[in-house]
């Protein structure tokens, strides 16, 4: 298995994801710092920059932009091949559809997993430096704070990875759509926005959750339903 995705990863144009993957993470660090002190500078009603503990729920969301990154890997893993007809190619392979398509599914979650928890300590360390020039969060972070973060890190970036392939059946394997795959990415990223703007409240908590089973469901019906929809 593990050759198998050492594979897909040798497949890839790596500069261009390496450059993409570099764009994110730079974007990403600097965001939580341009929010706190730019955007919501003049706006009392928001509370992130009271403490470290409430710059941690400003930081979560913004994470939320990997999910792009997910969105261009299925492009590349899947929806390329199907065009480049070397998806066809790959069938041919003594393997299973099923077992390559979770070989695939499971180098974009790790990718997005792993990009996505490098992202948060960038994010982390740059937005606790620039606060120390700017003051822009109250106090200092505790050891109860740097935990939290920790715990939230890795369950965040898990629910991210999952939520990323969410367009994968869909737009993916059945459409082969690459802009409708990036479109239904930033949707999902805006959505808590979505729900702000028409007053609408939910659990973080159980919005990734629902994320999380989506991108589950989608992988179930990209497994289950490969041989039905064909090599072209």
């Amino acid at each position: 298995m593990i050759k198998l995705i050492e594979l897909e990863w040798r497949k890839l144009d790596r500069k261009k994801v390496f450059g993409e993957v570099i764009i994110y993470w730079v974007i990403l660090m600097f965001l939580p710092v341009f929010f706190l002190k730019v955007v919501f500078a003049d706006n009392p009603a928001v509370h992130f920059g009271e403490s470290y503990g409430a710059a941690i729920d400003l930081m979560l969301p913004i994470q939320m932009g990997f999910l792009l990154f997910g969105a261009s890997l299925i492009n590349h893993v899947f929806i390329e091949e199907y065009k480049n007809k070397t998806m066809a190619l790959s069938f041919g392979y003594p393997l299973s559809r099923k077992r390559l398509v979770m070989v695939k599914v499971l180098f974009i979650a790790l990718a997005v997993f792993f990009c996505s928890l490098i992202s948060f300590v960038l994010a982390g360390i740059t937005t606790y430096g620039l606060d120390q020039a700017l003051e822009v969060i109250d106090g200092s972070p505790s050891a109860a704070d740097l935990m939290t973060y920790v715990v939230r890190m890795i369950i965040h970036s898990f629910a991210t990875a999952l939520a990323s392939l969410i367009p994968l059946f869909l737009f993916g394997i059945w459409k082969r759509a690459v802009i409708p795959t990036v479109v239904c990415a930033i949707f999902l990223m805006q959505f808590p926005n979505f729900l702000g703007l028409l007053r609408i409240t939910l659990n973080p908590d159980l919005f990734y959750a629902i994320l999380s089973f989506l991108g589950v469901a989608s992988v179930y019906l990209s497994v289950k339903l490969v041989n039905r929809l064909g090599d072209l």
